[in-house]
């Protein structure tokens, strides 16, 4: 078979592709690109192997004679495009990745969301679990929604070498490893404080997205945290990373799951991730589910996938299960179902 990069392949793609989907996210999305970026991505990079080709938003040449539209994120000020969209007549597919709860609608601009969603076709969820939650709080119907999982790239499984890692950053030893763009919701400070006294440093990849936030959680660490910055999602360094990791720990605020926690999984990470979102319906009992406000809870996950290692079948169970070309042929289906109605 071809490489992707071929032209041959390109052009074998140019006449197998039989639907356009515009694809589209807020302007500043790509600044600090994270999950949701790199999901759009591998969308573009997948779905035309099923059939479908992705258009990337130009503003500067605006293209909508395609069969639908995918807008990507429910932040503020979405709902204007996809507004407009409706407004041309063309079906509308939003990817909310959003946990929502009663108990934190407070948290969120609620009814702009609500009325974002409610004029879409479909809303593309991460898990059964997130659309039944968006369901019940925004008032929505159940049928208004359909769960994609979230991919990875099978290269993490292979396995990789650590020591690709270890030999270029110098580090030595057993180490807690986070990986995530530096803000809040990933919850960085409450991983350093859970970490208060233990003999592991933590290592920290990752883009700066709020830097308030980043001298708060790294300034009093001191040499407990080593901050890397950011690893580009191909660099081998990063599956590198992984492998070498004593623990993967990822306790944010909420996860559907995190593509971070799916690629350290499958280079067979022992995994530590928040309880809060849909994790569970990704990992079972394979990893150490915390509560992300608790620093003692975050300390006890810790210890026990330290303790326990890795689970012996997570890194084939995501492989299996959640590859990009597997995730995208049931995108792909969704399409077709819905330009078919």
């Amino acid at each position: 078979m071809a490489r992707r990069s071929d032209p041959s392949y390109r052009r074998h793609l140019d006449r197998v592709c039989s639907m356009q989907v515009l694809f589209n996210t807020y302007p500043w999305a790509f600044a600090t690109p994270g999950g949701g970026e790199m999901q759009l991505l591998k969308y573009c990079e997948h779905l035309p192997t099923h059939g479908i080709r992705p258009i990337l938003h130009d503003i500067w040449k605006p293209n909508f004679d395609t069969a639908l539209v995918h807008f990507f994120s429910c932040i503020g000020g979405s709902i204007h495009f996809c507004g407009y969209v409706r407004s041309r007549g063309l079906p509308l597919v939003i990817s909310s990745s959003l946990w929502l709860t009663e108990e934190t609608t407070g948290l969120y601009p609620i009814d702009e969301i609500r009325a974002q969603l409610s004029i879409a076709d479909l809303v593309i969820t991460n898990s059964e679990m997130e659309s039944a939650a968006l369901s019940r709080v925004l008032g929505l119907p159940r049928e208004r929604f359909a769960a994609v999982m979230n991919g990875v790239d099978l290269w993490f499984a292979q396995p990789p070498d650590p020591s690709v890692f270890r030999s270029h950053f110098g580090i030595d030893g057993p180490f807690v490893l986070t990986v995530g763009n530096v803000e809040p919701r990933k919850n960085q400070l409450g991983l350093i404080k859970a970490m208060e006294g233990h003999a592991l440093p933590i290592v920290v990849i990752g883009h700066v997205r709020d830097k308030g936030y980043a001298d708060l959680a790294f300034g009093p660490a001191g040499e407990r945290v080593r901050f890397l910055g950011p690893l580009d999602h191909a660099d081998p360094r990063l599956a590198s990373a992984y492998a070498a990791c004593a623990a993967f720990v990822l306790p944010s605020t909420l996860e559907t799951p995190g593509l971070a926690a799916l690629e350290a999984a499958a280079a067979g990470a022992p995994l530590v991730i928040t309880r809060e979102g849909s994790t569970r319906e990704y990992f079972g009992d394979m990893a150490q589910y915390v509560d992300y406000a608790d620093p003692t809870d975050i300390r006890r996950g810790i210890d026990a996938a330290l303790a326990a290692g890795a689970h012996p079948v997570l890194s084939r169970h995501v492989a299996e299960n959640f590859g990009w070309e597997t995730v995208t042929a049931r995108l792909a289906s969704v399409y077709r179902d819905l330009a078919t109605l």
